[in-house]
């Protein structure tokens, strides 16, 4: 399964491989990163098919996690299927407002791994 992970903190890409370092060698997960919303933009229109899940973190310079949901659901219809909200706020206002715009789930900051790789085992 191809994940586009967005976040603007960096250091997200060396967690996210040492957390599923497994899966990344056995294939299960295959994951690529964008540092904002704009960049994740331009990789779905590079690679149409082939994300099928996006983890996006909420609060992001330029572009949030929010405004990248809602150009993903009006612009990219054919994008993934799947969309996973992540943010260190759990403040209900955010998470009414991704839930409206079509996101498939909603995680806080620190992120619980054990049920993240749950939550994407089930989608496989």
């Amino acid at each position: 399964m191809k994940i586009l992970v967005v976040d603007d903190e960096e250091d997200v890409k060396s967690l996210f491989e040492q957390k599923f370092r497994k899966e990344i060698r056995s294939g299960q997960f295959q994951f690529s990163f964008s540092f904002s919303g704009e960049e994740a933009l331009s990789y779905l229109q590079a690679h149409p098919s082939e994300v099928v899940m996006i983890l996006s973190d909420i609060n992001m310079p330029g572009m949030s996690g929010i405004e990248l949901l809602r150009k993903i659901r009006t612009d990219h219809p054919a994008a993934p299927p799947q969309v996973m909200m992540i943010t260190a706020y759990g403040d209900s206002a955010n998470h009414d407002q991704a839930m409206q715009l079509g996101a498939d789930d909603f995680l806080t900051k620190p992120v619980n791994f054990v049920e993240l790789k749950e939550k994407l085992l089930s989608i496989l």
